[in-house]
């Protein structure tokens, strides 16, 4: 069996230049890196838009809910926020075709009587 001798490596002058090298590179993209900005105490922290406790109050006022779960309270926040943005692009289309940028209730009235998805919704606004 052959015996492993340890020599002493002494680096180049190469070397150390390639070192250095990435070394400057490493803390350049550090520094390249984005960093969100929080501004409030919540900014960042909140995953719904609506108020969770006024959402699980108006669920507690139908007579057939007495626990709501705030896994429950989160997921009807999420959806009401997914149906808002959903109505508010399809109305914004009728607005852009009036050549305005605001949503009026007419876009909103037009947007429920062409989407079938939106069928339920008829006859609320009156």
């Amino acid at each position: 069996m052959a015996a492993a001798v340890a020599t002493p490596v002494t680096p180049t002058e190469l070397d150390t230049d390639r070192i250095e090298e990435e070394n400057r590179g490493a803390a350049e993209a550090e520094e390249e890196v984005i960093q969100p900005q929080i501004t409030g105490p919540v900014a960042g922290t909140r995953l719904s838009k609506l108020p969770l406790a006024r959402i699980k109050a108006l669920m507690k006022t139908d007579p057939d809910v007495s626990l709501a779960s705030q896994e429950s309270v989160f997921i009807i926040a999420k959806a009401t926020e997914l149906f808002v943005e959903m109505i508010a692009k399809d109305s914004l289309v009728y607005a852009q075709q009036g050549k305005r940028k605001t949503l009026q209730r007419k876009d909103l009235d037009n947007a429920i009587e062409a989407i079938d998805e939106f069928a339920f919704l008829e006859g609320t606004l009156d």
